[in-house]
């Protein structure tokens, strides 16, 4: 058996290289995934040959494979879950929590069987990465609790992908996040990016718990629960600390699936296998090709491509950005051929940049574009126009037909904002019973203005959550009345600026009061014409008078 699958493997190097001289269709009987995406400089191999590349009018293709990715062939081949069992290295948490989340698991097969599907595309890639760094290899099971091993997850926090980082923690491990890709969803780099933090994490407690509790919580906060802890005297272990309650049950949510992954048949799981090897590798193209004609050549369907390549948020790869394309090994031989032998265009998207503030109306009419198909792929709701400086993606056309570049691939933003004439930005809280809906009435603009100033991902509100709206000046007083109307027992915090200008300003008020400040002033008129506000200048006899009558009340 060992034997053979060597041989396998030499004749899929032997393929490769062919297809370097003369592109031939990939041959029909495959021998599976035997390679990974990246080279780990403790192991070589003498398969390097199996990297290939192609170049061709259409740029370049080429496969980049795992060169310590053939260790299963020294000895009998087992599924991934031995493996992990083996690398298992955190102390037990135990008690009522593990517990109750055990169970939890245990008593929703489907669920288990949703998560586990997923993680077998990622999970062999992850045990390369953490037996290569010498950690536990109980954290491979981590974006099960993070984020059921769904890349495309986010959170109403806006933390993203399948190790759920939030954008600031993102770009402090260096995880790109622009209009066209966002690399807290790409597999490698947001794996790389999530094990240096734990790394780092670890160094700092010295305990895998306290540092999977920072993971969640944030270092500072796992820092101050110790001091407090510290000073009162008490244990600073992780079960001895206060902390909220998502924190309470995180590491009891992995020492759940630990104990499953570590004794399925004790809790009536039966785990699919997973093979011990690689599940894909990646190529690289240096030409923009659309998403869909990527899985196309890849003969892959668009959803199963997408969940290896996650990052991209836009339907083309550009290619001046050295994109790293995730695909099973045999898709990966397929593309390779495909692409060197297309003979159309590989990508229907360009993008251009505005100088000036710009309504999409006045830009689609400029380029000719059909106006609902610029919104929709560049995601811009209706009610909003563009800033200065911002990049829209439009279909190719005319004088517009080049590949984007690395340049604008690595520095293109999208800005964007109220197309309301006269509008004044007004900052509010969410009560209790409050929806994007109920604060959308409540104010005279719409649900999707509302989702699209905050950025927010679903309908659902927090009490006390802040909200930025951008309320037409007209309809101001309206909106007050609403207000007063709608007013919860708690205060409401209103924060309101005219026109962008000047700084917010702020007031606390009660039930069926509210009191507003604006600048510049004549806003506030115009704003509020049910609240006469004059601001006429006094005349030097009226400041006089107003002067002896303060007088005389003091001395009252």
């Amino acid at each position: 058996m060992k034997f053979g699958r060597l041989l396998a493997v030499v004749a899929c190097a032997a393929l490769l290289a062919a297809c370097a001289s003369t592109p031939t269709p990939p041959a029909a009987d495959n021998t599976g995934a035997t390679t990974a995406q990246n080279s780990t400089p403790a192991k070589k191999d003498p398969l390097n040959s199996l990297n290939s590349e192609k170049s061709t009018a259409f740029g370049t293709s080429t496969i980049n494979v795992d060169q310590g990715g053939l260790d299963w062939l020294q000895g009998p081949s087992t599924d991934i879950w031995d493996r992990i069992r083996r690398g298992f290295a955190m102390p037990d948490l135990e008690g009522t929590l593990v517990d109750d989340r055990t169970q939890w698991y245990a008593q929703r097969p489907e669920y288990m069987e949703r998560m586990v599907g997923r993680s077998s595309r990622y999970l062999y890639h992850i045990v390369e990465e953490l037996e290569r760094r010498k950690m536990p290899t109980e954290l491979a099971l981590l974006p099960f609790v993070e984020s059921a091993f769904n890349p495309q997850a986010q959170s109403t926090a806006k933390a993203a992908g399948m190790w759920q980082f939030i954008p600031s923690t993102g770009k402090t491990y260096n995880l790109k996040q622009n209009m066209f890709r966002d690399e807290r969803r790409d597999v490698l780099a947001s794996t790389d990016a999530a094990l240096d933090y734990l790394a780092r994490l670890y160094d700092m407690f010295g305990d895998w718990q306290l540092a999977l509790a920072a993971y969640n919580w944030g270092e500072g906060a796992v820092s101050r629960a110790i001091a407090r802890n510290q000073a009162r005297g008490l244990p600073t272990d992780y079960a001895s600390l206060t902390m909220p309650n998502e924190t309470r049950y995180y590491v009891p949510k992995l020492q759940a699936v630990k104990n499953i992954i570590a004794n399925p048949a004790a809790y009536g799981v039966k785990l699919p296998e997973i093979p011990d090897h690689p599940y894909f590798v990646t190529v690289t193209t240096s030409r923009d090709i659309d998403v869909s004609l990527a899985a196309k050549l890849a003969n892959m369907p668009l959803d199963e491509f997408k969940a290896l390549n996650p990052s991209f948020n836009r339907p083309v790869i550009l290619g001046a950005s050295n994109p790293q394309i995730l695909l099973p090994f045999d898709n990966a031989e397929r593309f390779q051929y495909n692409l060197n032998t297309y003979r159309g265009g590989l990508s229907s998207w360009t993008a251009v940049t505005v100088d000036n503030r710009e309504r999409i109306e006045a830009l689609a009419a400029r380029l000719n574009i059909d106006v609902d198909t610029l919104r929709e792929i560049n995601s811009i709701p209706k009610g909003m126009r563009l800033k200065a400086g911002s990049t829209v993606m439009i279909p190719r056309s005319g004088h517009h037909d080049q590949d984007i570049s690395a340049s604008l691939a690595d520095t293109a933003m999208l800005s964007m904002e109220p197309d309301v004439p006269d509008a004044r930005r007004i900052v509010v809280r969410a009560g209790r019973r409050d929806t994007v809906a109920s604060v959308a009435r409540r104010y005279g603009v719409s649900a999707g203005q509302v989702q699209s100033w905050n950025k927010l991902p679903g309908t659902k509100l927090v009490a006390g959550q802040s909200l930025v709206l951008m309320v037409p000046v007209r309809g101001a007083g309206a909106a007050r009345a609403a207000r007063a109307q709608a007013a919860d027992d708690k205060p409401e915090i209103v924060r309101v600026s005219a026109g962008g200008k000047g700084k917010s300003a702020s007031k606390t008020e009660p039930r069926k009061r509210i009191t507003v400040e604006a600048r510049p002033r004549q806003a506030v008129r115009s704003a509020a014409p049910s609240h006469s506000v004059r601001e006429a200048k006094a005349s030097p006899a009226v400041k006089a008078s107003a002067k002896s009558t303060a007088k005389g009340a003091k001395a009252r």
